[in-house]
């Protein structure tokens, strides 16, 4: 039969399988594939928490997510429109996601008794007439694979490892997808082997093959190229996103780069690619644990370095008394918390906005910080430099709040050029004459920044209260309490030096939506769809949670009702509350999961359709 194209704008793809199978991977160059071809990408990939949990089972199952579309895409899609499952376990766990009518890819292989009974299946869900209702595509991967390979010189298992390449070139063609990115990538990545080089590559062309010459495969999908702003374009997930704003902020204030890290799950990347900037005089240092990590990063900052440390979940527990030392200390310092699912262990693979309060109020005695927050992989760049900025000019540590969503997923972004980036510029203390530790700026209030070494500008560090000025050690009373207005004032006065609040739509109304965090980009989509169903709602996003926006709080008051959607149990919901003293709504989730469009869609629909008075 003739195959037919159909024009979407846009589609939802998502790759899963076990551990082992390279899902990662093959999400990763569908989505640069895809990038590269002008189309806008939205990506996020799952993991299971285990490092390798048991092959074919259902905890098991590793998955990517990739959401394509000619205008912008806020999030890796809600419904998935393609699952390929290379096994009974990826398709019990991901079935429940794909939209009535998708379409299901899967591998026969997989589809075994023991893998079967491993995912709770009774029957074969391929022969019992259970996916009625998809469009269902059921081959042999790993025979197909084995016929393509049987002449070249490999190991059966590692024929059979190439079939997540056949897969992808099997979508590239149901999406007309060119090959050349992939191969010329093959090249790169196996160019030191040729036989696993020209084996990808041979598995590769006869997945889109298979495609172009099947019988039952009749039709393929087109997506135009998105509208962008000229430039030049890169996929890039949050942790790239911040380890590049660290190095461009240092660049900015003409300063050394040090980060200070211990791995931890799912900030470690930021350490990985900090690790390939050496060029650009960054120094990095694997510590052997949080605090170590911290530590290091503030003798970095006392020695006149942008400073920083990366880490997640219990691993921001584990700094809480360094945090506090910076505090006394005054110095710059960027804290970058990928937020993960809690508490304890938790879900280290899974997203969650969970280290708000902690963030906000985790010390003991009174140590306030500056708390900004990224709302996507792209805006990882900016509220990074805008971490390092605030740092600086006010003498602070600053914790970046992103999350596992954000710090894994990726977007496509326009490399700006450092002429695009805000001026940071940096004055060191030099005049002995005029040095006082704690002398303060008026308008900042922050202390002067001294590198060690200057003659006549000694001064005391450590955990002890500071006197005002002089900065040696004092037990006064009445100085300490001083001492900690000053700091909190310090703070406060961010709030001069920061972006009003804005409104998406009518500046008062029935109903405003509050969103922190990576909840932006589903509501981004929720407000397209219920705006086209002629629902009037608003939208205030907040991007610094300590201080906050100056006019947040009229903002508030000209609304009849508050939702705020968050991946906890209502952490800014509380916070708002104990600050504005206006019931807010919350709408939470803890899943491990982001939320998707449809579930802030649904409870906006509810409020503005509720009758005055109804249960």
């Amino acid at each position: 039969m003739e195959t037919k194209f159909i024009e979407v704008e846009a589609a939802t793809i998502r790759f899963a399988g076990d551990s082992g199978d390279g899902m990662q991977l093959t999400g990763v160059q569908f989505s640069d594939t895809s990038a590269g071809i002008g189309n806008e990408v939205n990506t996020f990939p799952d993991y299971p928490s285990e490092i390798r949990a048991p092959e074919g089972t259902l905890y098991g199952v590793s998955a990517y997510q990739i959401h394509i579309g000619s205008r912008k895409t806020h999030t890796p899609g809600d419904e998935i429109d393609v699952l390929v499952a290379m096994n009974a376990s990826s398709l019990k766990v991901n079935l429940k996601k794909v939209k009535k009518g998708g379409v299901l890819i899967l591998n026969k292989a997989g589809f075994k008794d023991k893998n079967l009974k491993l995912a709770h299946y009774e029957t074969n869900p391929i022969e019992d007439g259970s996916l009625k209702g998809y469009q269902v595509f059921a081959y042999d991967i790993n025979e197909q694979v084995r016929r393509v390979l049987e002449n070249h010189d490999l190991h059966v298992k590692a024929v059979d490892r190439t079939k997540n390449i056949f897969t992808l070139g099997l979508t590239y063609w149901l999406f007309n997808r060119p090959l050349e990115p992939t191969e010329n990538w093959i090249k790169k990545k196996f160019g030191k082997d040729p036989s696993i080089m020209e084996a990808n590559i041979a598995v590769l062309r006869a997945g889109y093959n298979f495609g172009a010459m099947g019988q039952d495969m009749i039709v393929r999908y087109h997506i135009k190229p998105a509208k962008m702003q000229p430039g030049i374009y890169r996929n890039i997930t949050g942790n790239n996103a911040v380890a590049l704003g660290l190095v461009a902020a240092a660049k900015k204030a003409n300063l050394p780069l040090f980060l200070g890290s211990y791995p931890i799950t799912p900030a470690t990347e930021i350490l990985h690619h900090i690790s390939g900037y050496k060029k650009f005089g960054v120094k990095h240092m694997q510590m052997e644990d949080e605090i170590g990590g911290i530590c290091s990063a503030i003798g970095a900052s006392y020695g006149g370095s942008l400073a920083a440390t990366s880490t997640s979940g219990p691993g921001l527990s584990l700094k809480v008394e360094a945090i506090g030392l910076a505090v006394m200390l005054e110095l710059p310092l960027v804290i970058v918390d990928v937020q993960r699912a809690g508490p304890s262990t938790g879900l280290p693979t899974k997203p969650e906005q969970s280290d708000l309060l902690m963030a906000m109020w985790g010390r003991h005695g009174e140590a306030p910080v500056a708390v900004i927050a990224a709302k996507s992989s792209t805006d990882c760049f900016d509220m990074t430099i805008e971490a390092a900025r605030l740092a600086l000019k006010y003498m602070t540590p600053v914790i970046l709040l992103t999350d596992g969503y954000l710090a894994q997923g990726s977007e496509a972004w326009r490399v700006p050029s450092m002429d695009e980036l805000p001026d940071i510029a940096v004055e060191f203390a030099t005049d002995p004459a005029t040095f006082s530790p704690y002398k303060r700026d008026p308008q900042t209030l922050s202390r002067p920044w001294a590198v060690p070494g200057i003659p006549g500008l000694e001064h005391r560090i450590g955990g002890l209260e500071k006197e005002d000025i002089t900065g040696l050690v004092s037990h006064d009373p009445m100085n300490h309490q001083k001492m900690c207005e000053l700091r909190a004032a310090k703070i406060a006065r961010i709030a001069d030096d920061i972006p009003l609040a804005s409104v998406d739509g009518d500046a008062s109304g029935e109903l405003l939506v509050i969103t922190w965090g990576s909840t932006f980009g589903a509501m981004s989509n929720a407000l397209y769809a219920v705006r086209s169903k002629g629902l009037n709602v608003s939208h205030c996003h907040l991007n610094y949670i300590n201080p906050l926006p100056k006019n947040l709080g009229s903002i508030i008051n000209n609304f009849d009702k508050i939702l705020l959607p968050e991946m906890n149990l209502g952490q800014m919901q509380i916070l708002l509350q104990s600050l504005f003293m206006k019931p807010i709504i919350g709408l939470h989730k803890i899943q491990g999961n982001t939320f998707t469009a449809q579930e802030i869609q649904h409870k906006i629909e509810e409020l503005l359709t509720k009758k005055e008075g109804a249960l």
